[in-house]
């Protein structure tokens, strides 16, 4: 069989040896000519073995097209196959294939539907969507079974959505002459198989995919390849009605059940509330200190629904005076959209669920996780869209709120983890504390309830207060109000840091904190007798939020539990329980923390 072109030329990997590194990003620093160490290295890897499945696993940003369309190019060459076909899991990221695909020298067709029944002879193969090859999986297999076909599966965890699409996409692409398989999230949160992902049990007998060649988070941000991420985390206190007509109140971070945790949350992201439109002020805040270094820096807020996510819009177009761009999954000019924003300067973006995967979007800059999405997966796959690198010293900041389970993916953001399709024994009991199926059970209960009860779920109020900053597995920083020169020394942080620098600064910046917060207690001090009377009940319950955030920050520095540090400052400074304790013993307390905490 020939393996001539359409144009009648042989082809080779001229083309795909000028790709970016990173396509369709601006290539980092002196990596412009050539391909990424690890690019270089998965590629030898893959050339000497030639094997006909092969799992490659790199951190979003890092290149994964890139190194997939230069094999491709190789294989094509050396007349191994002449046709490809690319799996993608949405329609957009079909034509960002195909954009790259062609700066490679490889034509590839992004149009073509099902029921074309076969792909036009001036292109090299297709770029189809799991759910169109789920569709009609016998004519997939048609198409692989015309030619020697290498089969690009780009983020194949979704191959093991449902039985039928995995089934669907085995018999499509058995017969193909080799498959490559693409992630930058190597697990899933169920123990859907996923196809021609080779699994091997571990020393519990647990079923784990293997990966051929694995680039995580920790390793590309060594190589400069992707950004620091800073975690902007908010907490607050909520107030909410439930369905049965209960007023309920509860602050975000303290040690509450899930149900509690879950509406909690739920009150914060209510557009109707004080605590989105703070955070997304002090996202916006951000944002302009980042473009002072990165003039054209982007923000996307990432929400639940397509109602808040107009509602978020809404707010930030007030506090930016800017139109922002909204996506939504079903709007038919959703991939012109993001196109557009990528390429502009404008500075939001407002989504659901449409660009938290795959969308390359490399000037994002500034994210706000503003949804009740909590699975591992869909958490790595959002930031992934802030971590890709332009140039250096670029810096990724994502505002969370204080909710148990998104602190432990953010304390985890380097960690490997490979596809169990096995649950160990009690693996539900140390959830880390909310996944989507709460939330999403806990709404529709609340739903179906509406037409037979009195009573609605209901958010009555939320405020925001800022709780610290994570970087690197660390904390920083500590309670303060929204606007106020405390939280200032955090979200205007310069855009452009090294990641050695980062950490140094935000030291500095604690201390700051911690001197200012004193400065001002001896001010109050001195101004006391002038000052407006305050309910005692008010200054005891501020008293309280402060220590209950100092204890927070020092038992995740040493990993004691909240109720022994609690035990410990009891002892040291005396008095009785913090309910019953007077503002004075809070106040020695709160200073015995303070002082722990700086000489740390």
């Amino acid at each position: 069989m020939s393996t001539a072109t359409p144009s009648g030329h042989q082809p080779g990997t001229s083309a795909a040896e000028h790709l970016s590194p990173a396509f369709p990003a601006r290539a980092p620093w002196g990596t412009a000519g050539k391909l990424r160490a690890w690019q270089a290295e998965a590629l030898e890897q893959y050339l000497e073995e030639l094997p006909r499945d092969f799992l490659a696993a790199a951190t979003p940003g890092a290149g994964k097209t890139t190194f997939a369309l230069r094999i491709a190019a190789e294989l094509r060459a050396r007349r191994i196959v002449d046709r490809i076909t690319v799996v993608a899991p949405t329609d957009h990221l079909k034509r960002q294939w195909a954009d790259a695909a062609a700066r490679a020298g490889i034509r590839l067709d992004p149009g073509f539907r099902n029921a074309h029944g076969r792909s036009a002879r001036h292109y090299h193969g297709v770029a189809v969507t799991y759910a169109q090859v789920a569709m009609r999986p016998a004519l997939h297999r048609e198409l692989t079974l015309s030619g020697r076909t290498l089969v690009i599966l780009d983020e194949v965890h979704h191959g093991g959505d449902t039985l039928s699409w995995g089934d669907a996409i085995r018999e499509a692409f058995e017969p193909a002459e080799k498959r490559l398989s693409l992630t930058g999230t190597p697990f899933r949160s169920d123990t859907a198989p996923i196809p021609f992902v080779h699994y091997e049990p571990d020393a519990h007998g647990v079923r784990l995919s293997k990966t051929d060649f694995n680039y995580g988070y920790g390793r590309a941000l060594a190589d400069g390849v992707v950004r620091p991420v800073l975690f902007m985390v908010y907490a607050g206190h909520m107030r909410w009605r439930t369905k049965a007509g209960d007023e309920m109140e509860a602050r975000l971070g303290e040690d509450n059940t899930k149900d509690i945790t879950s509406s909690a949350w739920r009150t914060a992201l209510e557009p109707t509330g004080e605590w989105i439109p703070a955070v997304l002020q002090a996202a916006d805040r951000r944002l302009t200190e980042v473009r002072h270094g990165i003039p054209d820096a982007g923000g996307l807020v990432l929400a639940t629904d397509q109602t808040v996510a107009r509602a978020y819009a809404d707010i930030l177009e007030g506090i930016s005076g800017e139109k922002v761009t909204v996506v939504l999954s079903d709007d038919k000019e959703a991939s012109e959209r993001i196109e557009e924003f990528s390429a502009g300067t404008s500075r939001w973006m407002v989504a659901v669920r449409m660009v938290s995967e795959g969308v390359d979007v490399p000037r994002l800059a500034v994210g706000v996780y503003a949804t009740s999405s909590a699975t591992p997966l869909f958490f790595a796959q959002a930031i992934g869209r802030f971590v890709r690198a332009r140039r250096r010293g670029e810096t990724a900041s994502v505002f969370l709120p204080n909710v148990p389970v998104l602190m432990a993916l953010a304390g985890e953001l380097e960690r490997e983890r490979d596809h169990a399709l096995d649950r160990r024994t009690g693996d539900g009991d140390d959830d880390p504390g909310l996944d989507d199926g709460l939330l999403e059970s806990a709404n529709r209960e609340e739903k179906a309830s509406d037409e037979a009860g009195e009573f609605t779920w209901q958010a009555v109020a939320s405020d925001a207060t800022f709780d610290r900053v994570v970087f690197d597995g660390t904390d920083f920083g500590t309670f303060a109000e929204p606007g106020s020169d405390e939280e200032l020394d955090f979200i205007g942080l310069p855009g452009l840091l090294e990641p050695e620098q980062v950490a140094e600064l935000l030291r500095h910046r604690q201390a700051r904190q911690a001197r200012r917060a004193s400065d001002r207690r001896r001010q109050t001090v001195d101004d006391e007798p002038s000052a407006e009377p305050v309910a005692l009940y008010r200054t005891l319950k501020e008293q309280r939020a402060l220590l209950n955030s100092l204890v927070g920050l020092w038992a995740r520095h040493t990993g004691e539990p909240h109720s022994q540090v609690h035990a410990e400052l009891r002892r040291v400074c005396g008095g009785p329980p913090v309910a019953q304790a007077t503002v004075t013993q809070l106040q020695s307390r709160i200073e015995l923390l303070r002082k722990r905490l700086a000489s740390r």
